[in-house]
């Protein structure tokens, strides 16, 4: 397998465990809130629809992608809040369809690109190996508000890789969203991935260094969780710094989460 056809296949099982998680749901549970404030186990669902119809139209269709994001040039929230409206008045069961077909044609949508292609995107261009690891970042992270809002684990794996790998390569987003300048030096990140292998980036002998297990890395990066309750730790200043900004996603951090909501993981 290609290192795309090995990502794209990690998004589709990524997909299907949460798809197992929601398809069994009652219609008060679609509603419960999740960690996300306004944000019901439903409205999570919906997201992951409309970003994935957004990376399938983005990879199948490039001049119907300029249309569906010419409102997201000037307000990038608001564009995402109006899209999402689209999807208020689904049922589950709707709602779920939709999520599905979307999941379905962007697999293919993003294998079709020819090798050496750049797929447009809301910011920069991007190769459809990055825009797949994208996806698994939005599904590890709304998943991971849905697993919250049920009390239930989902299972992590070795796969965790591509979103450790995304999450290094957007260590500037943090820096970004808060108006702050990104700093030249790379950072170190020795990131050890749940069957104990350990994934290494950056030079040997930088100065910045982050370390920690992939499960804590990933809900660091994605705001899931708060730095206090995970195990990543960080070796200078500007490191740790980072541990309280760091964003693996474009736009406005968000209210994060607090010290304690939730009990600590046990590794």
């Amino acid at each position: 397998m290609t290192d795309l056809e090995i990502v794209l296949a990690d998004l589709k099982a990524d997909g299907e465990q949460l798809d197992r998680l929601v398809a069994g749901l009652d219609a008060d549970q679609w509603k419960l809130p999740t960690p996300a404030p306004g944000w019901t186990v439903a409205d999570q669902i919906a997201h992951l629809a409309f970003i994935f119809r957004l990376a399938g139209t983005a990879a199948s269709d490039a001049e119907a992608f300029k249309a569906m994001t010419a409102k997201a040039q000037e307000n990038f929230d608001g564009a995402v809040n109006a899209a999402l409206k689209d999807y208020e008045n689904d049922t589950p069961e709707v709602l779920l369809a939709r999520w599905r077909a979307e999941r379905e044609a962007v697999v293919p949508a993003l294998a079709a690109v020819p090798a050496g292609q750049v797929v447009p995107w809301l910011v920069n261009p991007l190769p459809p190996i990055v825009l797949a690891c994208a996806g698994i970042m939005e599904q590890f992270a709304h998943g991971q508000d849905i697993a919250d809002a049920l009390g239930v684990e989902l299972e992590r794996t070795d796969s965790l890789r591509h979103l450790v790998v995304f999450a290094v390569l957007t260590r500037d987003f943090g820096y970004l969203a808060r108006g702050l300048t990104p700093p030249a030096a790379e950072f170190r990140f020795e990131i050890t991935g749940p069957s104990g292998e350990l994934w290494a980036y950056g030079p040997e002998d930088a100065e910045q260094r982050v370390s920690g297990p992939a499960i804590d890395f990933c809900l660091l990066a994605t705001r899931r969780r708060h730095r206090d309750d995970l195990a990543v730790t960080a070796v200078g200043d500007e490191a740790d710094r980072w541990l309280d900004i760091a964003q693996c996603y474009r736009g406005p951090a968000g209210a994060g989460r607090t010290p304690g909501q939730f009990a600590p993981a046990l590794r």
